[in-house]
């Protein structure tokens, strides 16, 4: 029997795109939304992932341990385990290990804050997502509500690829949530924090099944 699974990369070569948080709040609502069994891969030597998972108390998701080196064979060895879904987060700057998580993924999600240094840092990872022939997308993240930027910034993007409709704003719940183990939708399932990471994880599926035809 043929067991697939998908490999979402969040990947960008800034800090503090929040790609951590993005990780484990997706890995949650993908829980959620029975899209599981979940499992998280932490690349960042920085560990914010890891950190995030220790704390939590929930069963969900899964880590795995993985060697940048041999994400391959990792990611065979955990399709076999019957993961559904891997979410790997990538740390900044160190290309090398950025390329291995988006040579195995499906998919590659690029948070991008609405900013002109941040907008001009979306070509490195472009290029290694086309090199590679894996399909990517965009993400605004950490915006400022209301503000033209974020919007601007959006239109921006589309230029080069696709890009989530919603908007993910800076929020202290964001913060806070992860401090603990946590997300945004298991503090507050009604806040609006909750509904944008729920309306990106609904984008993300739809492309992750463009992706399997």
């Amino acid at each position: 029997m043929v067991i697939y699974m998908d490999i979402l990369t969040i990947a960008s070569q800034k800090g503090g795109a929040g790609k951590s948080t993005l990780a484990g709040h997706l890995a949650v609502e993908a829980e959620r939304r029975s899209a599981g069994p979940v499992a998280v891969v932490d690349t960042d030597p920085q560990g914010s992932l890891s950190s995030w998972w220790n704390e939590r108390t929930a069963e969900t998701p899964a880590f795995a341990a993985v060697e940048v080196g041999q994400l391959p064979t990792h990611m065979t060895a955990v399709r076999r385990q019957g993961i559904n879904l891997v979410i790997i987060d990538t740390p900044p700057a160190l290309i090398d290990t950025i390329k291995a998580a988006i040579a195995v993924a499906d998919l590659v999600l690029i948070p991008v804050k609405p900013s002109p240094h941040d907008l001009r840092a979306i070509a490195v990872v472009i290029e290694m997502a086309e090199q590679a022939g894996k399909s990517f997308c965009f993400v605004v993240n950490g915006a400022t509500a209301r503000s033209r930027i974020a919007l601007e910034a959006r239109d921006a993007l589309a230029q080069h690829g696709p890009v989530a409709p919603e908007i993910l704003h800076q929020r202290i719940d964001f913060a806070t949530s992860m401090i603990d183990g946590r997300t945004v939708g298991e503090l507050n399932p009604q806040s609006r924090s909750a509904q944008e990471i729920a309306s990106l994880w609904n984008y993300v599926r739809e492309q992750l099944r463009k992706e399997k035809g």
